[in-house]
């Protein structure tokens, strides 16, 4: 019987057999992708806060007008707001949220903008 710790190894890790040919060993080598999160790669959320001017169905409308949701999801986003006081309403990169927060201003919308995922 001999033992793995004692037979040469190849750079790769694999031990030599007494013949000289590389035995198959259980090793695996696996490349495993990491995506690091940093501030650079975030995307940018446009949030629209709930006030206390804007009728509902304005909201709606808007929301299907500026954003271009269809009627039942900028339906779920206007209910969002005015529930919980404020929705995530798009996303993306920086230039691309700061035109809807722009927009919705327009449309006389309380919007802001922040970084985050």
């Amino acid at each position: 019987m001999y033992m793995h710790a004692h037979l040469p190894r190849l750079v790769g890790g694999a031990p030599i057999t007494a013949g000289g040919s590389p035995m198959a060993t259980p090793d695996v080598v696996e490349d495993v992708a990491v995506e690091v999160t940093t501030a650079e790669n975030l995307p940018w959320l446009c949030i629209v806060w709930d006030d206390p001017v804007n009728l509902m169905s304005y909201v709606t409308y808007v929301f299907h007008t500026v954003l271009g949701y269809d009627k039942k999801r900028a339906q779920e986003l206007m209910m969002k707001v005015h529930v919980e006081g404020k929705a995530v309403v798009s996303s993306g990169e920086k230039d691309k949220v700061e035109a809807d927060v722009k927009k919705l201003h327009t449309a006389g919308l309380w919007a802001t903008m922040q970084q985050g995922g």
